[in-house]
């Protein structure tokens, strides 16, 4: 989550306004007096849906808390999101860009890590010593050639500088090797505590090599498994010898890699994602090799057994269907717990609930993603059960239950649901699942499961929700933890719009292609429908991002993508560089890629059409002056819906 996106997560906009404008309620949204103009009767809408505000009178303009204090105070866009991040208590950070001689000093870091992959897999193929290790993987794993030849594997062999020596023969610095997690460095101390030399070794020893790669598919480090002895090992064995330490060993956090951001077999597993429409996770790097294997590639594996927050970030761009398929063992199951609580927090950030100053659940959005979990059969691993039988693998796949379901099953397992006691601690740990569901039908749908399950009155679970402590609200920022007499009051959490990510999407495409711009223009022109304009965007941020993509199409100074390097304001170059980074993965054609932009932008303006037409029609019942005006409103908004459905039913816009 960006700077912004997280002051408008942390401030509601009815709350904002509402100190300066008197608000009250008008079916969903909230109607007042706008300030900006003299009017008698309202005509000033506030969207705590969207997190938006719209004037239907003499302004005719609107948008986000950014906009409302920008207009407001007469401030620029930097001067209000200072202002807005100390209300919301969030610490600005400034954005550093890469600079060229750190990119440069990337790549170099790239290269060792390509040029160690390489060596790696000479040794596996090549070596008596790799021969035991490639036995391994065709025998026990059951992998092909093609697929060891197409995941890199490779095979670290017995030594303390074979890789080192290797490598610094190919001009690589110690520290560089250091630098990208290739070797280990340790102080020798003798005497008075004094160093009196370093010792540099190899990190990975006598193990099987697996290249990870980030979304890109661009070398961050590696995973390594240990080899299983053929039999069980010597009394004596010599230090760092196989079947020692831990099984899997990964690089060390580095600037290339850092695991709670990555996912293993992600770049490959992109595509496939998308067109299966679901992501699977699995636990390890084997059983996603052996399941891509098998064809199905929609797989990836976290880089430990917790999943993060950034990882589940990662997959969500690429689908909202995830399923959880890891290890049968008790790591495994303790993983799908641990991973609760970033699940929550990052697929269903968008409609995450928020209580008001009175602690009543609120319900901000519909529910944005579909997180399940597969339970594996007779403690077999993923990649056992696809070497059984495939299609037990796929009809696992699709009986995957639902996160809320699968609790319940697993708190109850091997317990005695007759004892009152346990049933009370089943229901006081699955209840606050439930209740942070946005879709109030599902909530009553998993309360009345659970009911079931306990055999239970569904009153008593009401009852047992109403007693029940409040919900733990997130860990206070630096800023939160100041002294009384220096804190900034901070609004309660509030959810974005569903709409932000639409925003974004498009956003993304148009800063790493802004070429398509004029052609999206003309699509929408031959639809009779206007081109793209900045208030097609809700949000001040987007707004003024596609306002620097039109202009670097319109001037002949310098290339777009420089001119937007050039030009891009330091507050919003974190903003736009996550959604270049979203967009990187978007490879699809030219036609494809312009039909996704065209169906996106009638999306948005849809959304607008939609949410001015409720707004205006709780105007007409309230405001019998303004009436007419009102209606000629609506019949605008109308005809324009009109022309939008028939733009993305007929799929002419786009060639």
């Amino acid at each position: 989550m960006s700077q912004i996106d997280d002051i408008k997560s942390r401030i509601d906009i009815v709350d904002l306004i509402g100190e300066t404008v008197k608000l009250r309620r008008s079916g969903r949204n909230y109607a007042g007096l706008c300030p900006f103009h003299s009017e008698k009767t309202p005509s000033f809408m506030v969207s705590p849906e969207r997190q938006t505000w719209h004037c239907f009178g003499q302004c005719n303009e609107g948008g986000d808390i950014f906009k409302f204090v920008m207009k407001k105070e007469g401030w620029d866009f930097g001067e209000a999101l200072r202002y807005l991040a100390q209300r919301a208590g969030v610490q600005l950070e400034e954005y550093r860009p890469q600079k060229p001689e750190e990119k440069e000093e990337h790549e170099r870091l790239r290269q060792a890590l390509e040029d160690a992959a390489t060596y790696f897999r000479h040794q596996l193929l090549n070596t008596d010593e790799g021969r035991p290790a490639l036995e391994y993987l065709r025998q026990k794993r059951h992998l092909t050639d093609a697929t060891i030849e197409t995941f890199g594997l490779g095979y670290a062999p017995h030594g303390w500088d074979n890789l080192l020596k290797h490598l610094a023969a190919r001009g690589y610095s110690e520290q560089e090797l250091a630098d990208c997690g290739l070797v280990s460095v340790r102080e020798q101390e003798r005497g008075a505590g004094t160093s009196e030399y370093r010792r540099t070794f190899d990190r990975f020893r006598e193990r099987i090599m697996i290249p990870i790669r980030d979304a890109q598919g661009k070398m961050a480090g590696f995973g390594a498994r240990i080899l299983p002895p053929p039999s069980p090992p010597p009394f004596q064995k010599e230090m760092g010898g196989a079947g020692e330490g831990p099984k899997f060993l990964n690089s060390p956090e580095t600037p290339l890699f850092s695991k709670s951001r990555l996912l293993y077999g992600f770049d490959r597993a992109r595509k496939a994602i998308r067109a299966a429409g679901r992501a699977v996770i699995v636990e390890g790097y084997l059983d996603v090799i052996a399941l891509h294997q098998a064809g199905f590639e929609n797989v990836v594996s976290p880089m430990g057994t917790a999943l993060t927050e950034d990882q589940l970030r990662l997959l969500k761009r690429a689908t909202q269907s995830i399923v959880l398929a890891l290890d049968p063992d008790a790591a495994g199951q303790k993983a799908v717990f641990t991973g609760l609580e970033a699940a929550r927090q990052a697929l269903d950030r968008e409609t995450e609930t928020a209580f008001d100053a009175r602690g009543l659940l609120r319900h901000v959005a519909r529910l944005q993603a579909d997180l399940r979990v597969a339970v594996m059969p007779d403690a077999l691993d993923p990649d056992e059960i696809v070497q059984r039988d495939p299609a037990e693998w796929t009809r696992l796949i699709e009986e995957s239950r639902p996160i809320v379901v699968h609790v319940m099953h697993a708190l109850a397992e091997g317990r005695d649901l007759a004892d009152a006691r346990v049933k009370s601690e089943i229901a006081g740990q699955v209840l606050p699942l439930i209740e942070e569901l946005p879709d109030p039908v599902a909530r009553d749908s998993y309360r009345q499961q659970l009911a079931r399950f306990l055999r239970v009155d569904e009153r008593s679970l009401l009852g047992a929700q109403a007693r029940g402590p409040r919900p733990r609200r997130p860990r206070p920022r630096a800023a939160e933890t100041a002294p009384a007499a220096e804190q900034t009051p901070v609004s309660k959490p509030v959810a974005l719009s569903p709409g932000v990510k639409v925003e974004e999407h498009v956003l993304g495409i148009l800063l790493r292609r802004p070429d398509l711009l004029y052609r999206l223009d003309r699509a929408l022109q031959e639809n009779n429908l206007g081109r793209v304009v900045p208030e097609d965007f809700g949000y001040t941020d987007h707004q003024l991002l596609f306002r620097l993509a039109r202009e670097s199409l319109e001037q002949d100074s310098a290339d777009p993508d420089r001119y937007l390097l050039e030009t891009l304001p330091a507050p919003l170059a974190g903003l736009a560089g996550s959604l270049l980074e979203g967009a990187a993965g978007l490879d699809r054609v030219d036609d494809r890629l312009l039909e996704d932009l065209f169906r996106s932008l009638l999306a948005m303006r849809r959304r607008i059409v939609d949410e001015n037409i409720n707004q205006l029609r709780y105007l007409i019942e309230e405001d019998e002056l303004m009436a007419e005006n009102y209606r000629q409103m609506v019949l605008q908004n109308t005809r324009l819906r009109q022309l939008l459905d028939r733009a993305r039913l007929t799929r002419n816009g786009v060639r």
